[in-house]
């Protein structure tokens, strides 16, 4: 059932369907609390412009928005960038160049540039959650996202229930954040790594305008010594954002396994200038490595036109960002032991569980060094030994339920 598109709320089983309104020049439904806004794009599932803290005099807005969103509608390399911003749950996940079994998917799947359905907006206690759901085509199937917003907290929780979906796919969550132009100022920290490649082929192509700095295929265990192209280089040090401008990388971090008692695997970056850090965590078993693009400027071609600045904090199971023939496919991965693709079982609803949030950090917080988990908190170390604790309910990746 396609719903009216007008302003007033209407009732769809017993919940609220928020009106569509504009965000960042973009048809969008907005779920919000007191602490938290978050739009999400009638077209794609894309969820940018979200707003952390924001009924205080420093709110934070951490996710990249695309800068051709304003200008007139031209026709676009993929879907997936009509709209392109924030986070978005990809499947399959990559550029799926290549057909597969007679199905030829758009660059992250058909639910990236399509349009997905509300189903409305429940209210239990002090969680509030949207829920909209697309029907694909390509392959037919159905994937349902439930984003939820907890009282008190800053922090998106996702859930996304694929259905209909049989066999190995990559899949993941595409988080792009904005960055700022001072160069390193943005730090990144992840849980234990097994560890990071560099993207194989050639990821930016000069024929067609675009420029990478690192060194393809390379294999290495510290995110601070990363091997670049160029003969006598220094090591680029990923840890520090943005960097290497001109150029867009791309790199994937295999997460070492987690126990029940380790607690999530996580990501986090710490804007200083901006007094917070952004953080993800996830169940490694689902979402068992995080691939990085630093796009810094590095594509000229059309519609980057040399202008974005932005990093994609993905974390996936799939084989880079080549998409479904090559996950499937034994790859330099596989070859490693990693799983490049998630097993999605005939009649098994698959769940994909996932949260982002922001806490503000004080001064000279600088990096975070290690996080620990207690029932219902979450507690950032910085390397300078500062500690800052925020409410996450944690337990969410493993139960689904708030």
């Amino acid at each position: 059932m396609i719903l009216p598109l007008s302003a007033a709320t209407v009732l769809l089983n017993g919940a609220d369907v928020e009106p569509v309104k504009t965000a960042h020049f973009r048809p969008c439904y907005i779920l919000s609390n007191e602490q938290t806004e978050v739009a999400v794009t009638q077209e794609g599932g894309q969820m940018a412009p979200v707003v952390f803290f924001r009924n205080t005099e420093h709110p934070a807005r951490p996710y990249h928005l695309s800068p051709w969103q304003s200008e007139p509608r031209t026709e676009m390399p993929a879907p997936v960038l009509k709209c392109l911003r924030g986070d978005f749950f990809c499947l399959p996940f990559g550029g799926n160049s290549q057909s597969v079994d007679g199905e030829l998917h758009p660059p992250h799947g058909e639910i990236v540039g399509s349009a997905w359905t509300s189903r409305g907006v429940s209210r239990k206690g002090d969680v509030t959650t949207l829920t909209l759901s697309i029907e694909t085509k390509i392959h037919p199937g159905r994937v349902t996202k439930a984003l939820s917003l907890v009282q008190g907290q800053n922090v998106v929780y996702s859930r996304h229930l694929v259905e209909g979906f049989v066999g190995q796919f990559p899949l993941g969550h595409h988080a792009t954040l904005s960055m700022p132009d001072e160069e390193g100022s943005v730090r990144i920290a992840t849980s234990p790594l097994k560890f990071g490649m560099t993207a194989p082929g050639l990821f930016s192509n000069p024929l067609q305008r675009e420029y990478q700095a690192l060194l393809p295929g390379a294999r290495w265990t510290d995110l601070t010594q990363v091997p670049v192209a160029w003969k006598g280089g220094a090591d680029a040090d990923l840890s520090r954002m943005p960097g290497r401008q001109g150029h867009s990388d791309l790199v994937q971090l295999v997460n070492q396994e987690r126990s029940s008692t380790s607690g999530p695997a996580w990501t986090t970056a710490t804007f200083q200038s901006r007094g917070y850090l952004w953080f993800a965590l996830k169940d490694a078993a689902i979402l068992n490595s995080t691939v990085l693009w630093m796009e810094n400027r590095g594509r000229h071609g059309a519609p980057w036109n040399g202008r974005n600045n932005c990093l994609g904090i993905e974390d996936v199971t799939a084989f880079f960002a080549d998409g479904l023939a090559a996950s499937r496919a034994g790859n330099a991965l596989s070859r490693e032991g990693v799983m490049t693709t998630v097993n999605l079982p005939i009649g098994k609803p698959t769940a994909v569980n996932y949260i982002q949030g922001v806490a503000k950090i004080p001064s000279g917080f600088e990096n975070v060094l290690t996080v620990e988990f207690e029932p219902g908190m979450v507690t950032f170390v910085s390397v300078t030994g500062q500690r800052i604790s925020t409410p996450v309910r944690h337990d969410f990746l493993r139960s689904g339920t708030l």
